[in-house]
């Protein structure tokens, strides 16, 4: 159903490639945690990125919400949507980006889990931290904050079941 959703939505075909990665990273992850939603996670997880229908901007999270509350999405999923971008962005950080002055740092194990699936897959090429946290180097002004909040994220999602 959500992959007829995002091209419903005419969610370009490399888009809705990198939702199913994502997908499935996602559902790696969550696998690791028996009180994880993992209905929840797949749904987040596949329409995370619809807002990339209309732009592939910062806004994308915010236009996603837009278009998922169309269609009836939960608060759960909306939360998924708005909160997915990066390690999450700060009120102070969202202001400074143009985005209403507010948290979108993800809060839930499904919001984490869906985000870091998201910063884990390029594309649709599974990724490293390391290749993450240079990537953001490269792209993101002052990325300190954001790099310690994918850190956090990693220990608390990964590293723990690394074998």
């Amino acid at each position: 159903m959500e992959i007829e959703l995002l091209r419903k939505e005419n969610t370009p075909e490399n888009v809705i490639d990198h939702s199913i990665a994502v997908c499935r990273k996602a559902m790696k992850i969550a696998s690791n945690f028996d009180n994880a939603d993992k209905d929840l996670i797949q749904t987040g997880a596949l329409l995370h990125d619809i807002g990339r229908s209309r732009t592939h901007g910062i806004t994308h999270a915010i236009e996603g919400v837009e278009i998922a509350r169309k269609y009836g999405c939960s608060q759960d999923v909306l939360n998924i949507i708005e909160r997915h971008i990066g390690a999450g962005i700060t009120p102070d950080e969202a202001e400074a980006l143009g985005l209403p002055k507010k948290s979108y740092v993800p809060q839930t194990l499904e919001e984490k889990i869906v985000a870091h699936a998201d910063n884990l897959i390029s594309g649709s090429d599974e990724v490293d931290i390391d290749f993450v946290i240079e990537k953001w180097k490269r792209r993101i002004e002052n990325p300190d904050d954001n790099i310690k909040r994918l850190i956090e994220f990693n220990d608390e999602l990964i590293k723990p079941f690394e074998e």
